[in-house]
């Protein structure tokens, strides 16, 4: 007997449920401008690593008006462990300007407006929306893209867009942040990559 797609939805989403019941962001963040920066600095690099720089950036740097004065030169030695990190410190000085100047020192709700930000895409944009005002969105990461081809859910030559309009596609909208998490885990902790 053939499989229905809402049957593999609900087997996934069952086993995601008993393995990975509390599944969260693993991001450390005090302020919301910050979890915002160490989304965008988590770009091709681990969660892990990122915690290590932002508790040193925040640390120097304890306000908006302080990162946007830092000298990229300081911000370039604070991030140089992560990948990139001469484009993502111009980009750490860029957002902090930007909220303070455009967004009231707030970081912004919709999409539209975070996407103006420097260094955030869309995949950063949403999980912001999820993690910072719980507005269901189903960001696509490595791990999360990996994971969705390897369980079927979409074609092997699929885009990361494509991955994130079936996924919400096939998933109950109450569900994308948990499964979001719970994707990114299993990716990250059970399905490796190698």
């Amino acid at each position: 007997m053939e499989m229905t797609l809402q049957n593999k939805v609900k087997i996934i989403e069952n086993y995601f449920n008993e393995i990975l019941p509390s599944a969260c962001c693993e991001l450390n963040y005090t302020t919301d401008y910050g979890f915002l920066i160490a989304v965008m600095l988590s770009a091709q690099c681990t969660d892990k690593k990122v915690n290590g720089v932002t508790s040193v950036l925040f640390k120097k740097f304890d306000t908006l008006e302080k990162l946007e004065q830092a000298s990229i030169i300081e911000l370039e030695n604070i991030l140089k462990p992560l990948g990139l990190y001469k484009a993502k410190a111009k980009h750490v000085k860029e957002i902090a300007h930007d909220l303070i100047y455009n967004f009231n020192k707030k970081v912004p709700t919709s999409k539209k407006d975070l996407m103006t930000l420097s260094g955030v895409g869309n995949k950063t944009s949403n999980v912001v929306r999820i993690e910072l005002f719980k507005i269901p969105e189903f960001p696509v990461d490595t791990h999360v893209f990996r994971v969705s081809k390897r369980l079927n859910l979409i074609e092997s030559n699929a885009n990361v867009l494509e991955c994130e309009n079936t996924l919400k596609s096939i998933f109950p909208k109450e569900h994308w942040i948990l499964l979001h998490h719970q994707f990114i885990h299993f990716g990250r902790y059970y399905c490796k990559a190698i």
